[in-house]
């Protein structure tokens, strides 16, 4: 009796769903609320320093009002040959472009030569020699075989997002925990059913962290290859600032960059989650 007396009662303690929700939510809140306090303390003294003070002159950094009001032109009346809008669509275009085309052929070709020696022995060496070189420095390159359209853009981007998807996935695939490699090869596992049951589950973890850092690379290149021989883009408007003289319309691109770049990353946060529900939530 006492012994289903003390399960009893320990079972009284086992969390039910909703005290674990509450759980997340207690431990969510304090980051939130840092978070929010964080950016609260930027934006005033951002307005400390040029507003209310005036110690930086607007000449080298925006009042938040400035900032406004460049927002509200740029959305409205239009800028550098489009509105924000339309500014916005065309950065977010080629940077999908060229992020779905690195994740395509990147995360395969990881895969592939993380399974296979073969496969790494033939593309290790060209891809040691490719990998130090700056996604930027092919811009020239893409420019000569792709002229000055999208294409030349989406090449540089997707150069830069190959790389990380690539790294990862391959070290996803060697860093395998050996107890499932041993459990598989006791079950005699096809090859089909390796790669569907242990080898993608496994990677899953490493191959998101690439895709990441792929996303990130591809809004870096984005911007800087916007920055020669584009028309409408993010970093048409930003350049179109800085030949202005625009500090507050350079603020705005580099806020829209940002922001853009912040939503898809928690999006692909997102797809990680429902990706990896073994996995808790971050």
């Amino acid at each position: 009796m006492q012994a289903v007396a003390f399960c009893c009662n320990d079972a009284h303690r086992i969390p039910r769903g909703d005290d674990v929700l509450l759980a997340i939510r207690s431990i969510r809140s304090p980051r939130l609320a840092c978070s929010l306090a964080t950016l609260g303390a930027t934006l005033a003294l951002w307005y400390t320093l040029t507003g209310l003070t005036g110690l930086v002159g607007p000449s080298r950094l925006p009042a938040p009002a400035e900032v406004w009001q460049a927002l509200l032109q740029v959305a409205g009346e239009g800028y550098a040959d489009g509105r924000l809008d339309q500014h916005i669509v065309q950065s977010v275009k080629l940077v999908l472009y060229g992020f779905f085309t690195a994740a395509a052929t990147g995360v395969p070709l990881g895969l592939w030569m993380g399974q296979s020696r073969r496969a790494q022995a033939f593309f290790n060496p060209i891809f040691s020699m490719l990998r130090p070189i700056p996604p930027l420095a092919w811009i020239p390159l893409a420019i000569v075989w792709l002229g000055l359209g999208d294409a030349a853009k989406v090449m540089v981007i997707w150069f830069a997002a190959f790389v990380p998807c690539v790294i990862n996935s391959f070290a996803g695939v060697r860093n395998l925990d050996p107890a499932l490699l041993e459990a598989a090869d006791m079950l005699g596992l096809r090859r089909g059913q390796f790669v569907r049951e242990v080898m993608l589950p496994g990677a899953l973890p490493m191959i998101f962290t690439g895709l990441r850092l792929s996303l990130q690379a591809s809004w870096t290149t984005l911007v800087a290859g916007e920055l020669i021989g584009a028309v409408r883009g993010l970093g048409h408007l930003l350049t179109q600032g800085s030949l202005d003289i625009f500090p507050a319309m350079i603020f705005v691109a580099m806020l829209s960059v940002a922001l853009c770049g912040w939503l898809m990353t928690v999006l692909l946060g997102m797809i990680e989650n429902r990706s990896m529900p073994w996995r808790p939530s971050r």
